[in-house]
């Protein structure tokens, strides 16, 4: 059976280097934890790393979180629906909000639970996502101040997700403003402004983030490495976390040009072929994952020589060439995965999830911040 693994010598590593880039800039940060689906196994790899608060958009994953940790703090990182006010009470310590109705019924549910309900304003900065509009930020924040067990502990704002809007200094200059007229207005202090993202991290490297904006939401960087504001990778860190591992169940020499007349596969398409191919044969493998549990689009063969031809619901063709690495049936091809690739194997239950636990004595060790 396929299967994905998490390395979690490469997840420390990346840990400690945000970490310590944080800690350097005097910046509190989460982990956004979404991409695990709630799989137990790697939750418990990842809070055994961390100690930071957790972020997900699932009622479920973050009770999974409480139930592994009840003391790590949750935080339910989109509007929630109203109806949900129970459960979010229950199993998030903190959620982002946008709507007065929906804090008057997580209000409602906080009473009946016995608890203060944190809550993050978000406003609207250009990616026309989630957000009040900036020129109802005082009067929404006036409103909120009036309701029981309700605690505001930050604003925030979300970029990059929707339109591909990109933070810039500018913005974050006129959020941070925008905090400091509300707290004139009503002579109250908000603690955090949580306006950095993954997106946000190469601002940072390069001294851009103005003072006030002092908590950041940090999911793909940590898993990937990845510098998102300029679609790279950020040098000193992994970017191989995971690898996603197939089996090969079928292997022969066969035609690389298909015999008959074409409709359409499985997703709607017509395969164009090289037609200088015509005549010529090469090894292909069959291994066993396919469009339910991966997007081929999305993961690359580790090997050289591999090209991923196409797949099926669950079966995934590549062409092995003159097949130098002598595969056989049985062996198994690795592969690295992007995001979205990982978050579709989580998602798959025909997907096994391993962990390579094999955490070394630097657990808690600072590693050495690379420039």
């Amino acid at each position: 059976m396929s299967h994905i693994t998490l390395n979690t010598n490469k997840l420390l590593h990346n840990y400690n280097y945000l970490n310590q880039l944080f800690e350097e800039n005097h910046i509190e940060w989460a982990v956004v934890a979404k991409l695990l689906c709630g799989n137990e196994k790697f939750l418990k790899c990842l809070l055994d790393i961390s100690d930071k608060e957790v972020c997900d958009s699932r009622l479920t994953n973050l009770r999974h979180i409480k139930e592994l940790s009840p003391k790590t703090q949750t935080v339910y990182i989109k509007p929630p629906a109203k109806r949900l006010a129970r459960s979010i009470v229950k199993y998030a310590d903190v959620s982002f909000n946008t709507e007065l109705e929906t804090i008057k019924a997580l209000s409602d549910e906080a009473i009946q639970q016995n608890k203060i309900h944190k809550i993050v304003i978000m406003v609207e900065m250009g990616e026309l996502r989630e957000g009040i509009m900036v020129k109802n930020l005082s009067h929404f924040y006036g409103e909120v101040l009036n309701i029981p067990n309700i605690e505001i502990v930050g604003i925030g704002t979300n970029l990059k997700c929707l339109n591909g809007i990109l933070p810039d200094e500018k913005k974050l200059v006129k959020l941070n403003r925008f905090k400091e007229i509300v707290e004139e207005s009503y002579h109250t202090a908000i603690p955090f402004i949580s306006a950095g993202s993954s997106v946000t991290i190469p601002l940072l490297l390069k001294n851009e983030i103005p003072l006030g904006i002092n908590h950041f939401r940090v999911g793909e960087t940590l898993f990937f490495g990845t510098d998102v504001y300029n679609d790279s990778t950020i040098k000193g860190m992994h970017q191989n976390v995971f690898q996603l591992t197939a089996e090969i169940i079928e292997i022969a020499e066969k035609p690389m040009i298909p015999a008959g007349d074409a409709g359409t596969n499985l997703t709607g398409e017509t395969p164009i072929h090289d037609e200088k191919n015509i005549g010529k044969t090469s090894v292909r493998a069959i291994v066993d994952i396919g469009v339910l549990d991966i997007d081929p689009k999305n993961i690359n063969p580790l090997s050289i020589g591999i090209e991923i031809i196409g797949a099926s619901s669950d079966m995934m063709i590549l062409d092995l060439g003159d097949n130098v690495h002598d595969y056989h049936v049985g062996d198994t091809v690795d592969f690295s995965m992007n995001y979205m690739a990982v978050l579709r194997a989580m998602s798959s239950e025909y997907v096994d999830k391993i962990v390579d636990n094999k955490i070394k004595a630097q657990h808690h060790k600072i590693l050495e911040y690379i420039n």
